[in-house]
C-alpha cells in the first residue's frame, strides 16, 4: 500500500505546484500567500509518504484530498483534478491493502513450505 499511496502523493506535489503557478495570476492573492499555502501542502504530501502505513496516515491522506478538492474555489480546474486524485487515493489504499494481504499470504505459504521441507530433511 505504501508504494501506491506514495506515488499518488508525489503526483499531487506536482499538481499543487502547478496550481500555485496558476493561482499567482489571481489579483486578489499575494504571491507570498499562494506559495505559503502551496508550500505547506507540498511538504505535507511528502511527509505523508512516510506516514501512510502508520495509524491515522490514511485519514490524513483523505483530509489532504478534501483540501485539494476545496482548492477548486481558488483554481477551478482543481475541482476536477482533486476528484481525480481522490479516486487515485482510494484506488491506492484499496488495492494496496489487497496487495499487502496477498504478499502476507504468499509469505505464509512460503514459510510453511520451507518448514515442511526442513522437517523432511
Amino acid at each position: 500500500m505504501r508504494m501506491l499511496c506514495s506515488s499518488t502523493l508525489i503526483g499531487e506535489v506536482f499538481i499543487i505546484g502547478f496550481a500555485g503557478l496558476v493561482a499567482m495570476k489571481d489579483p486578489d492573492l499575494t504571491t507570498s500567500t499562494v506559495w505559503t499555502v502551496s508550500g505547506i501542502a507540498m511538504v505535507l504530501c511528502v511527509l505523508l509518504c512516510g506516514m501512510v502505513t502508520r495509524p491515522g496516515g490514511v485519514a490524513l491522506g483523505w483530509a489532504l484530498q478534501i483540501a485539494l478538492i476545496a482548492s477548486g474555489f481558488v483554481v477551478p480546474t482543481m475541482f476536477i483534478l482533486g476528484v481525480m486524485f481522490a479516486a487515485l487515493w482510494w484506488a491506492s489504499v484499496h488495492f494496496g491493502r489487497k496487495i499487502d494481504e496477498a504478499k502476507a499470504r504468499f509469505a505464509a505459504q512460503a514459510g510453511q513450505a520451507g518448514a515442511a521441507g526442513a522437517d523432511a530433511a
